[in-house]
């Protein structure tokens, strides 16, 4: 019952933030920083890019589909004078994430900044990923996992560079992960028990994406729209602060809150974490 008040509690917080006292004005300058945001082609992904690139960031616009990615990139090279680059992302298929990551590490040797930005809302149950994974967890979860894992060199090396920046990882969450209750395992894959469970389920479970970090460097997100949306991950991925977040759970605007507590259960994250890398072990 408690659980349930604090719950709802967090929810109406969330739904009524106080005014955000993070502005993009505050962004420091990122010249030199390299930042991926995936699904930067539209929405809170778009606007997200468009901080970064105002600040000199160099970004880039990982994405599904090319034609909707470089429109993005001109739209806002109009806006901003400064043009992202297009990297090919399908993170529902896992070749194509393996196959993004290894393009990416051979243009750049370093990544201070991944926003895990990108996302499935509720499409129809049916419908899986390219190697038979629901299409939500598939894509909000394994395909971000196997992505940030792959990339992951590259996000330790700024930390050994003589700039001292350290990278960051930023999962984009809603606040739709206070209504899940635990995880079902056989409900990521085709089975009977999926289809019961019904996308709505499917969706509130996959927000649990930041159990079971890659490194003590992920943040757990609830966002808005843009223009708004974008702030609370802007704030962890390029405030001072940031570089001590780790692990921490973000609600609007700009401001820390308290995860579901299953995202907290150690063994559940470590369970996951298994449950992951055994998928990928044969790509």
């Amino acid at each position: 019952m408690g659980t349930s008040i604090s719950i709802i509690r967090s929810m109406i917080d969330q739904g009524f933030p106080p005014k955000s006292k993070f502005s993009v004005n505050d962004i420091p300058d990122l010249a030199g920083q390299v930042v991926i945001v995936t699904g930067a082609n539209t929405g809170v992904g778009k606007e997200t890019a468009k901080a970064l690139l105002n600040h000199n960031a160099k970004v880039y616009f990982a994405a599904r589909d090319k034609e909707r990615a470089e429109q993005a990139i001109k739209d806002l090279k109009e806006e901003t004078g400064k043009e992202g680059i297009f990297l090919q992302l399908d993170l529902s298929d896992l070749p194509s994430v393996k196959r993004a990551a290894e393009e990416f590490l051979k243009l750049e040797p370093q990544l201070h900044i991944l926003f895990n930005n990108a996302g499935v809302m509720a499409p129809p149950v049916d419908q899986l990923t390219k190697q038979g994974y629901d299409l939500q967890f598939g894509t909000n979860v394994l395909g971000h996992w196997y992505f940030t894992k792959l990339v992951l060199p590259a996000l330790l090396a700024p930390s050994k560079a003589t700039s001292g920046k350290t990278g960051r990882v930023i999962h984009t969450s809603s606040s739709g992960s206070l209504l899940a209750s635990t995880l079902k395992f056989e409900t990521f894959k085709d089975h009977p028990s999926r289809t019961k469970a019904g996308t709505e389920y499917l969706y509130t479970q996959n927000l649990q994406r930041h159990l079971g970090p890659i490194t003590k460097k992920l943040v757990g997100l609830v966002l808005y729209p843009t223009p708004y949306g974008a702030l609370t991950q802007l704030w962890a991925g390029t405030s001072e602060e940031g570089v001590h977040m780790n692990g921490k759970y973000l609600i609007p605007w700009a401001r820390y809150g308290t995860a579901n507590p299953v995202a907290q259960d150690e063994k559940l994250g470590r369970d996951l974490w298994t449950w992951l890398q055994e998928q990928v072990d044969s790509i």
